[in-house]
């Protein structure tokens, strides 16, 4: 019998994930870990190409999966739900407590285009011109090889910072996305290596990053096929909706990890704003994420 996990969007990426990370740890040899991260990242390349694909969604649900691997590294426990809820459902003037400033980091590090300045906000503690030298082409002796140069990003950050895991990893795939002509950063090492990869230095550090990559590559493929089906079936759902500012509203929905009703304020009443998103889920084109009877979310 197939398994149900198979049929699932969601259980099709966790199992090609396991089957990537399984491929990538039986990789003896540091040509055969670079063989396979090269070929995930070669197949990542050809997806996240889709015209068809919301690139800022895509983003910022991998930059969640990121966030609740970082926090956990701080000692933190909270899930993909306790961060949205830290980020969407905050007052003005309020903090986001310590695993929501890690998914802020994050969110902000996949919305804008790859540059000195946005990364500086990430990582105070550095100074701008190195991380324009880590950025530059052919830096860290790794020129071609992307994960390599990641991981000599990764060593150094480590280095000057111990204690700076999170901006140590937007950094280092920052770094890998600007090798592979990306614009915007893909979270991809927070989610592949394990704790005790970010302990290892030299050539252990470059072999653990390219045997991190196949997994989280492979699941941002099957993320970003998931999300292609959702989007399209959202846009055929679209000249049903006749309050409005729905047009507006769902170009939002394309936009982000989730919404609160109260984000769409700017388009239409807070009534209506709730209606629209419940008209949403009831046409199947949206979710409502939290379970809850109060204080929703809703994403694409």
């Amino acid at each position: 019998m197939e398994d149900a996990r198979a049929r699932s969007p969601e259980g099709g990426a966790r199992l090609s994930g396991v089957s990537d990370r399984r491929a990538a740890t039986r990789a003896e040899t540091a040509e055969d870990a670079a063989f396979l991260s090269g070929a995930a990242l070669t197949r990542l390349q050809l997806a996240a190409a889709s015209a068809d694909l919301p690139q800022p969604l895509w983003r910022a649900r991998l930059a969640l999966e990121a966030a609740v691997a970082c926090a956990a590294l701080a000692g933190r426990s909270e899930g993909a739900g306790a961060l949205r809820d830290a980020v969407h459902l905050l007052r003005p003037g309020d903090r986001p407590g310590p695993a929501g400033e890690i998914c802020l980091l994050w969110q902000g590090a996949v919305a804008r285009p790859i540059s000195v300045a946005a990364l500086g906000r990430v990582a105070p503690m550095l100074d701008a011109a190195r991380i324009a030298r880590w950025l530059a082409p052919g830096r860290n002796g790794a020129a071609g090889n992307p994960v390599a140069r990641a991981a000599g990003v990764l060593e150094a950050v480590l280095a000057e910072a111990p204690r700076a895991e999170t901006a140590a990893l937007i950094l280092a795939d920052a770094a890998l996305a600007r090798a592979m002509g990306w614009e915007h950063l893909v979270p991809l090492l927070a989610t592949g290596l394990a704790p005790r990869d970010l302990h290892c230095r030299g050539e252990a550090l470059r072999l653990a990053c390219h045997r991190a990559i196949p997994a989280p590559a492979g699941a941002a493929v099957q993320l970003a096929a998931d999300l292609t089906r959702r989007t399209e079936a959202l846009h055929r759902a679209a000249p049903k909706l006749r309050a409005r500012g729905a047009e507006g509203a769902v170009a939002l929905f394309l936009d982000r990890d989730a919404l609160a009703p109260a984000a769409l304020s700017g388009l239409m009443s807070d009534r209506a704003a709730r209606r629209f998103c419940d008209r949403l889920v009831a046409l199947g084109v949206v979710r409502e994420l939290t379970g809850r009877a109060s204080f929703r979310l809703y994403g694409v």
